[in-house]
């Protein structure tokens, strides 16, 4: 006798905003929705990955996925859970991320979004929701609404010579290279039901066996969108969705990939220290005196567990590339890093800066909003992030182009002449590098060896390798 109830990986109750009953759903009565949320919660249970799974909900009705699933939620912008769930993947390769997303945020607003994923190989999940209208918003066309249907946006239906024909995103997606499984199934009998689960978990099991991108199309109906009785919405799908939208696998070529690297060790007594130190009104960057990966950070390692930099200047400085050889040399010596560029439309004059951070534990934030260490090339970058730099922290400035001095007494303030040293060794623009030499001597990192690596792989050719590596000689001396 087989017992039907709940999944354990869904909620017994489904909080919502509003007060309503915490038992009541939030979908409409005959929606697809529901059915789907149960496939899926029966796979995560029958393949023991609940505690591994992140689901990513994005806007539409599949947003409220993340009330019914007791497993990791991620709730991303519209169209972009490819994206985010390509950022969890690569971050926590152990994860299982399902990318839930419904046919106008996949395959409109985010359709470079899975087309990138999806041509990239990423090992996801995506379950796309096909009701050909978009549901949430008022029954407007979607790139799925057939030819022919009538829609809030297509009164009199939707015709090929306005809008084109409908998208067939599992047949478009299994032409990539980087898709492993591209199914389409539908909800309108038992029959059909079995087989959508059976789709589902083999794309999940793809991901687990790090086989590569999956998705698996589902017709669903949405009654209210198309103002219909919930029977008869079943019926139309069979008669009007399965011609324009055939049911089958259009791929199933699972892919040989490597296997992903282990998930960083943690060191347990460490993080609870962590957790303590906040719980207790510590700020946001603890200060570990007695870390074991101290001399990490050469002389500033017994005071930070990260360092968090913000480089500023103007474009055409090499600000970016200051916080990219930071970054490179950084990776080499084994660390975690981020470098996030931001720069406006100009090729040179505009303002740039980049935030880098460095860690010997995952980095969960590659925004510099409090920064250890400032590099302003400019007067407009220090007056700008100066106030940004915690207590304690390290300000460099080019005092070849900036005339005052940081007002702070609290941080260390190191002026280096930069562009003038630069321009006495015939080559302006290794002024980043000369700042790099000093940042070196003054924090005993990055790894001087680390960074001749580094500043080998953007030299082109013997002369400008000699001229980076003069440079950054003359940046310790300045120190």
């Amino acid at each position: 006798m087989k017992i039907i109830q709940r999944p354990e990986s869904i909620l017994e109750t489904f909080p919502r905003k509003g007060g309503a009953e915490p038992d009541a759903t939030h979908y409409c009565p005959g929606c697809g929705h529901g059915i789907v949320h149960k496939l899926i919660g029966e796979c995560i249970d029958e393949l023991g990955i609940r505690d591994d799974t992140i689901l990513i909900s994005p806007v539409g009705c599949s947003v409220f996925a993340y009330y019914y699933f007791d497993t990791g939620n991620v709730q991303a912008a519209h169209g972009r859970a490819p994206a985010v769930g390509t950022g969890i993947k690569r971050a926590r390769p152990g994860s299982i991320v399902i990318s839930y997303q419904g046919d106008g945020d996949l395959a409109a607003i985010g359709g470079n979004n899975i087309l990138q994923a999806a041509n990239r190989g990423e090992n996801l999940t995506v379950i796309f929701i096909n009701n050909a209208i978009y549901g949430m918003t008022g029954g407007q066309l979607a790139p799925t609404s057939i030819l022919g249907m009538h829609t809030a946006t297509t009164p009199r239906g939707r015709e090929f010579s306005d809008y084109g024909s409908p998208m067939r995103m599992a047949e478009l997606l299994a032409n990539l290279d980087g898709v492993s499984f591209s199914a389409r199934h539908a909800l309108t009998t038992p029959a059909k039901i079995n087989r959508t689960k059976k789709a589902i978990k083999k794309a999940l099991q793809y991901q687990m066996e790090n086989r590569g991108f999956s998705i698996v199309e589902i017709l669903s109906q949405c009654p209210t969108g198309w103002k219909m009785d919930p029977v008869d919405s079943l019926q139309w799908i069979e008669e009007n969705m399965v011609p324009a939208f055939p049911l089958g696998t259009f791929k199933d070529t699972p892919h040989d990939r490597l296997t992903p690297p282990e998930p960083a060790n943690y060191d347990p007594d460490l993080v609870e220290r962590i957790v303590r130190h906040k719980a207790e009104g510590g700020g946001e960057h603890i200060r570990l005196h007695e870390a074991p990966w101290a001399d990490a950070f050469g002389g500033k390692g017994g005071q930070w567990d990260a360092i968090r930099m913000k480089v500023a200047g103007f474009g055409g400085q090499g600000v970016l590339m200051l916080g990219e050889l930071a970054a490179r040399s950084s990776m080499l010596q084994g660390l975690n890093v981020t470098w996030l560029p931001s720069y406006g439309p100009e090729m040179r004059g505009g303002t740039a800066n980049c935030s880098v951070v460095v860690s010997t534990r995952d980095i969960g934030n590659p925004m510099v909003d409090k920064s250890e260490v400032l590099i302003a090339m400019n007067r407009p970058s220090l007056e700008k992030f100066e106030q940004d730099v915690q207590p304690g922290g390290v300000i460099f400035y080019d005092s070849s182009l900036i005339n005052i001095e940081p007002s702070r007494k609290d941080v260390e303030v190191h002026p280096v002449p930069a562009t003038k040293i630069a321009d006495g060794l015939g080559m302006g623009r290794v002024a980043n590098v000369v700042i790099l030499g000093a940042i070196h001597k003054a924090l005993g990192f990055p790894d001087a060896e680390r960074i001749e690596e580094t500043i080998r792989l953007i030299s082109k050719n013997d002369k400008i390798l000699e001229i980076n590596r003069k440079a950054f000689q003359a940046g310790i001396d300045s120190i």
